[in-house]
């Protein structure tokens, strides 16, 4: 084993050679160095700020919803490294994809039947688009190859999700004149339990109509707009794409990366709206923040129609798709989700997160505050200052990692009263100092 490094050393060699995400080289904040971590607390290899232990209130970027270090997951992992780690997918398969697939099938919304696996949300958006496009294609209908979505979204870093996310604004408008140019409605009106704008409606539907000769599929993010912007709308509007999309002969796609495996309060942020997409993505919190893996699942039509095809096969192979690994440990996770009633731990989390977040309305530059499941947000009507909210939250011993005019939180759902309390605390105090 190499000799351990100290805090000050590692943090030299980061500044040196690790680039870290959405950042400059070298970076330009110094990020603070994790020792372990269990449950739902981050251990510091050094005291931040008076704190040596911080509450994750981010979930690993929203993936770790069983906290960390958990005993099920480890022994899943434990005993999949003692079978194999990783073996190719091509002409070859083995039990934990089986099961994982199969698993996925059984729990998304019908007619969701066929699964592939990918190893990052991006690349499972990727795939998603790949197979509307050649969907049509392979129906011989070419022309149909734009991709139309709402403003406000985000969905991913590669290159097709970069030209579906916010154009304007965004943290890829760099690309706007390279990349695929799509076709953006207005961003669906804000509120959950909002009734739905009969205005917006009529242009949702007339976008649809005008363009649906070249449109290949409708892409959006059921419910909860996450790095986008945090927003929530309606499910009534999943309801027109669905009816729009089946009258214009146009699939949809529902990005569920974010909203996956509980976190609105529903198991996919689908089943809101009653409905299903023709092709759905999912990730995050597929192993429980253990691994990286997502996946991609379309219809029997979508699957069928791109076999019957000019080019029968879906050309596309990650090197690490159908990780063993991975695959035991998202069966593990999934079982250990539905094992338990995690819906009254997302509810238990939400009261919480509406009751500590509520003197948060009061303080001087918030804009709104607004929770759905267990995700709550604090606006600003201003930039935040990262590096003073972060300091903030880190004072109170919590880990947060607010964007743009944001403050917010997506807890584990194994956080505790006490802990969602003190994580209100450390959101109203970065707030009150970002």
């Amino acid at each position: 084993m190499p000799e351990a490094l100290s805090p000050a050393e590692l943090r030299s060699l980061d500044r040196a050679h690790v680039w870290h995400p959405y950042g400059p080289m070298p970076g330009r904040q110094e990020p603070l160095v994790v020792e372990s971590a269990s449950g739902v607390r981050l251990r510091l290899a050094e005291p931040a700020h008076g704190q040596l232990e911080l509450v994750d209130g981010m979930s690993s970027w929203w993936s770790a919803v069983h906290g960390y270090n958990h005993p099920v997951l480890n022994e899943a992992a434990r005993d999949q490294l003692g079978r194999m780690s990783h073996v190719m997918f091509g002409g070859l398969t083995h039990e934990p994809a089986v099961r994982l697939a199969t698993r996925l099938v059984e729990i998304t919304p019908e007619p969701l039947r066929h699964v592939f696996l990918s190893d990052s949300g991006s690349v499972s958006v990727e795939v998603a688009v790949k197979m509307c496009l050649q969907y049509w294609r392979s129906a011989g209908r070419p022309a149909k190859q734009r991709l139309l979505t709402w403003r406000g979204g985000y969905h991913g870093d590669t290159w097709q999700p970069m030209s579906v996310c916010d154009p304007e604004g965004g943290m890829h408008e760099l690309w706007s004149g390279v990349l695929p140019r799509q076709l953006f409605a207005d961003e669906p009106p804000a509120g959950f339990d909002a009734e739905p704008d009969a205005a917006y409606v009529r242009h949702l539907r007339e976008l649809i109509a005008e363009h649906a000769d070249r449109l290949a599929a409708v892409i959006v993010e059921p419910v909860v707009q996450g790095a986008g912007g945090m927003r929530f709308h309606s499910p009534a509007y999943l309801r027109v794409l669905r009816e729009a999309c089946d009258e214009h002969d146009v699939l949809l796609v529902f990005d569920e990366i974010a909203t996956g495996f509980g976190r609105t309060g529903k198991l996919f942020a689908a089943e809101h709206s009653g409905i299903s997409p023709d092709v759905m993505c999912v990730g995050k919190a597929l192993t429980g923040g253990y691994l990286t893996m997502a996946a991609t699942l379309c219809t029997s039509r979508v699957a069928e129609g791109i076999s019957r095809g000019e080019v029968p096969v879906l050309a596309h192979g990650p090197t690490f798709m159908g990780n063993p690994l991975a695959a035991a440990v998202a069966s593990a996770s999934i079982d250990l989700l539905l094992g338990q009633d995690w819906e009254r731990e997302v509810r238990r989390i939400g009261t919480g997160l509406r009751e500590g977040l509520a003197p948060a309305a009061e303080l001087p530059g918030v804009r709104d505050v607004r929770v759905l499941g267990a995700i709550g947000v604090v606006q600003l009507d201003h930039e935040v200052d990262m590096a003073a909210a972060t300091r903030a939250a880190v004072r109170e011993g919590v880990w947060l990692r607010p964007f743009r005019d944001l403050v917010y939180t997506m807890p584990p759902y194994v956080t505790g009263d006490e802990d969602v309390a003190r994580i209100c605390r450390a959101v109203c105090a970065a707030a009150r100092e970002g």
